[in-house]
């Protein structure tokens, strides 16, 4: 623990622990937005696996791969990342060897994290691969696993996997119930890492970057440039003031990050939490559970539009529970209405995944359409559940190329992503910046869709709103993402050949 504070004091940290919190990371000077908090390598990690998306096990890309001749299921882009890459893998080249070959074609992602956890703590044991303050195996240990927090259920599931792994590894002083609880510091603790575009590319375990924090309302976020994990501030993050012990903590700022997709309502966040990290959060958004402002807000994300076509009014529940009251213009809409229409739309959303999966594109697409057309009928403008169904026409529509209605959707979405009412919550030596809506100003999934309509409005010819939405993208972006990776320098070319573009054709109407 002292290397460890001792490291985080060059990046202006501290560990402490809080009461009902556990451990958290404290800053110690003032951050703002921008200003990267924290990097860290993997202590390990492992690409998606999919037949038709492999990549390379060194630096996930997809590009000029060759399969490992020796186990036939690690893929490298070359001998660079092979040789960065060879202490570990010639172990578990050795390991996965040893199966047949059907066998070796079944083994996850999940299972592959875990043999190179253990094998990369065996070579640390050795002195083979040295460790640092920040990438040890002791940090491994110090995560959380919640095991007396989980169902029988996953228990079998977790023991069922360790027999996997004992299989593979085949060392007979392995601990079992070890693995297994390994397995489940995974599930609470492992990262999806994520390209510029927030695609998932594998799975990594940071232990330092771990100790983060969850609220509801982040001042950070956390994104990944290559397998590195980089959490950058996205909003003032002060030191703070108070010097008492009693206020020690007080004196500086914990650093929040967001678990989970922050669209939704204070229930929908719980559940989510709850299920997949096995806590219940008591950020400044969900202590409001059941107040007017929560209520307003589920009320928009996931309730009911009015029935007038030009009032964008919430409705709440009707004191005789009959239907729902329009909190705008007191129109009220019968409950069973609503129940038919939300019925109607549950029937073609169990269809279209079968659809989908068929691989019925057209038909999936007309039935997404219908779904928005009843959606639109029956939910809020500013619903989740209506923003998720123009993503996925947006998504069908850009993969059959058809730009201009794709336009149309990806527009249609921009509303709600920065649907956002600012106010701030004071607390005793902290403030908050809260929000109703879907995501805060700078959220890197809305600069990313101003990203996509400045390509697609470039594209279709509409190079003055072209380069509204992608100036848009760049302030959000390069604060969420810095501006050295790859990912942003191809905007800022982007926004540039769109700006020279622009100031050439007004020069041609000129002359």
């Amino acid at each position: 623990m002292e290397e460890l504070q001792s490291a985080l004091k060059e990046w202006d940290l501290i560990v402490s622990t809080l009461p009902e919190k556990g451990r958290c990371l404290l800053t110690t000077r003032d951050f703002y937005p921008g200003e990267v908090i924290i990097s860290q390598e993997p202590y390990v990690c492992v690409p998606n696996k999919s037949s038709g998306d492999r990549r390379c096990d060194g630096c996930f890309t997809s590009s000029n791969l060759r399969k490992c001749s020796a186990c036939h299921v690690v893929w490298y882009c070359g001998s660079t990342c092979q040789k960065l890459d060879w202490k570990l893998h010639r172990l578990e080249c050795q390991a996965l060897s040893r199966l047949d070959m059907d066998k070796r074609k079944s083994v996850t992602p999940s299972i592959r994290l875990m043999v190179k956890l253990y094998l990369r703590r065996k070579l640390e044991s050795e002195k083979v691969i040295p460790t640092t303050a920040t990438n040890n195996y002791n940090l491994v240990e110090a995560l959380v696993a919640h095991m007396s927090d989980i169902d029988e259920k996953q228990l079998v599931l977790y023991a069922q996997m360790a027999n996997l792994v004992n299989l593979i590894l085949q060392w007979p002083e392995i601990n079992m119930k070890q693995i297994a609880e390994n397995f489940s510091k995974f599930a609470c603790n492992a990262h999806t890492i994520c390209d510029g575009e927030l695609r998932p590319l594998g799975t990594g375990l940071y232990p330092v970057i771990s100790i983060v924090n969850h609220s509801c309302l982040p001042n950070s976020v956390l994104v990944f440039e290559g397998r590195l994990a980089v959490v950058r501030a996205v909003q003032h993050i002060p030191q703070g003031a108070e010097l008492s012990p009693v206020a020690w903590t007080r004196a500086h700022t914990n650093v929040l990050i967001s678990y989970i997709e922050t669209a939704g309502s204070t229930m929908t966040r719980q559940k989510a939490l709850t299920e997949q990290y096995l806590f219940t959060c008591t950020c400044p958004r969900c202590i409001k559970a059941g107040q007017s402002d929560d209520i307003q807000e589920s009320a928009l994300l996931e309730g009911y539009r009015c029935k007038d076509d030009q009032c964008n009014g919430f409705l709440l529940r009707s004191s005789d529970g009959e239907g729902f009251i329009c909190q705008h213009c007191g129109v009220v809409r019968d409950k069973e209405e609503i129940r038919k229409i939300a019925s109607e739309v549950k029937s073609m959303l169990d269809t279209v995944l079968m659809s989908s999966s068929a691989g019925n594109h057209q038909e999936t697409f007309w039935m997404y359409q219908k779904i928005e057309t009843l959606q639109r009928k029956l939910s809020h403008p500013f619903s989740i559940s209506l923003m998720q169904t123009r993503e996925k026409l947006l998504k069908i529509l850009m993969e059959q190329q058809e730009w201009r209605e794709a336009l149309a959707y990806c527009r249609l979405t921009i509303p709600v992503y920065q649907s956002t009412s600012y106010f701030y919550l004071d607390m005793p030596g902290e403030t908050y910046l809260s929000s109703t809506g879907v995501y805060p100003g700078f959220h890197p999934l809305l600069g990313l869709q101003y990203y996509t309509c400045g390509k697609l409005e470039w594209f279709l010819g509409n190079t003055d709103s072209a380069i509204e939405s992608l100036t848009r993208a760049v302030d959000i972006l390069k604060i969420t993402h810095g501006t050295n990776t790859p990912f942003i320098k191809d905007l800022l070319l982007k926004l540039e050949e769109a700006r020279a573009e622009a100031s050439y054709k007004l020069s041609s109407k000129d002359e």
